[in-house]
């Protein structure tokens, strides 16, 4: 009898514990669950700041025929600014708006479906450009992307002139940035007070078309070119009256330009 007692007093503290154990298990797995959670959002929004890659996502998801709002003004904006729209910025995307993004589309050779898709508004520059956790949004009350602003401030600065002239007041701006002078972003050069002309007349405010020659002037110089072989002013002899600029020493004239440090 006391055996039997004792086999039926097993068999319930075994049967207990696998008991307690199976209900254990979902709230440690429910812990591991979290634990990995956790861990991958922390990875994902700690890993822009210490990489050196670029995340580019569009800043509008997605625009077709039907739409209203300021997003569409937008992009009639553009789109009438590079001559693809000749309708009036109403913010209604209409037939106008479509055939006018069908004939950007084709030109970009994106799919031209007349729908604004996020391929197409990155063509556009409505764009996020992420590098190390700063953002940086193309279009009008944001911030430029570097490239945008560099050849807004060139088409400024240096519209008429030839296409190395362009390259050259970019690099001059780049040029800036290196030396303990001058602020050390682009946006930061660009915007002193006074520096530039494309600034006080709002000509920095306007979006130019991704494939103008002052954007790939731009490009150009952000990838290296150097005209000016490290100069810091330019200006135009015709009309700078500054005797102090006209003291800087000239290393290169370009154009209507003369290069100087």
């Amino acid at each position: 009898m006391l055996c039997i007692f004792f086999e039926i007093k097993q068999k319930i503290s075994h049967e207990s514990y696998l008991f307690l154990h199976r209900r254990e298990e979902p709230f440690i797995l429910s812990r591991i669950k979290m634990g990995v959670f956790l861990f991958l959002i922390v990875f994902f929004c700690l890993t822009p700041f210490f990489s050196n890659e670029y995340f580019i996502t569009s800043s509008i998801s997605r625009l077709k025929p039907g739409y209203r709002g300021e997003s569409i003004k937008e992009v009639q904006q553009r789109l009438k600014n590079w001559g693809y729209y000749k309708g009036s910025i109403d913010g209604y995307y209409g037939w106008d708006t479509f055939a006018a993004i069908r004939k950007f589309q084709q030109y970009y050779d994106l799919y031209d479906s007349g729908i604004a898709g996020e391929d197409t508004l990155i063509a556009m520059g409505l764009s996020d450009t992420v590098q190390a956790g700063t953002a940086y949004a193309r279009g009008r009350g944001q911030k430029a992307s570097n490239e945008q602003l560099l050849a807004r401030a060139i088409d400024g600065e240096a519209r008429g002139e030839p296409y190395k002239g362009q390259v050259a007041v970019g690099a001059v701006i780049l040029n800036r940035t290196r030396s303990s002078k001058f602020p050390k972003t682009i946006a930061g050069v660009i915007y002193q007070p006074g520096a530039f002309t494309a600034v006080s007349d709002g000509q920095i405010n306007v979006p130019l078309d991704p494939k103008s020659t002052v954007v790939k002037a731009a490009r150009d110089a952000l990838n290296g070119w150097d005209p000016t072989n490290g100069c810091l002013y330019y200006w135009n002899p015709a009309t700078a009256t500054s005797k102090w600029i006209w003291s800087r020493k000239i290393i290169a004239r370009i154009g209507k330009h003369n290069f100087g440090i």
